[in-house]
C-alpha cells in the first residue's frame, strides 16, 4: 500500500507563492499517475492536477491553469504543485492522491483514477 506525505503548505498572501511536495513510498512510483486534490470549508473536495507516470501528460482544473504546475520526479518518488499568483479561494487543505493507472482520465472518477491519499497539508492566502 502507498503512503504518501505532503509538505509545503502555509500562509501567503495574495498574488504569492508556494510549492507543494508529495512524497511516496510503498510501491513503484512511477508505474502510476499522481494528482491533486483541494478542499475548502464547507465545500466538497475538488480536483486540482493530476501527471501521468512520466510526466508526459498533465490535466488542471480550469480554475488553476496558467497559474499551477504539476511535475514528478521519479528518482525521489515525488511529486510536485507548483502554485503561482494565488488567490484568497484557493485556500484549502490540499491532498496528495496515487492513482490506479498510469494516465489520469478524464473520463474515470476520481476513486477510479486515485487508491490513495495523503494526510493533506494547509495552504491559506490572505487578501
Amino acid at each position: 500500500q502507498v503512503q504518501l506525505v505532503e509538505s509545503g503548505g502555509g500562509l501567503v498572501q495574495a498574488g504569492g507563492s508556494l510549492r507543494l511536495s508529495c512524497a511516496a513510498s510503498g510501491r513503484t512510483f512511477d508505474n502510476y499517475a499522481m494528482g491533486w486534490f483541494r478542499q475548502a470549508p464547507g465545500k466538497e473536495r475538488e480536483f486540482v492536477a493530476a501527471i501521468s507516470w512520466n510526466g508526459g501528460s498533465t490535466s488542471y482544473a480550469d480554475s488553476v491553469k496558467a497559474r499551477f504546475t504539476i511535475s514528478r520526479d521519479n528518482a525521489k518518488s515525488t511529486v510536485y504543485l507548483q502554485m503561482n499568483s494565488l488567490k484568497p479561494e484557493d485556500t484549502a487543505i490540499y491532498y496528495c492522491a496515487g492513482g490506479r493507472h498510469p494516465y489520469y482520465s478524464r473520463t474515470y472518477s476520481d476513486t477510479e483514477n486515485f487508491g490513495s491519499w495523503g494526510q493533506g497539508t494547509q495552504v491559506t492566502v490572505s487578501s
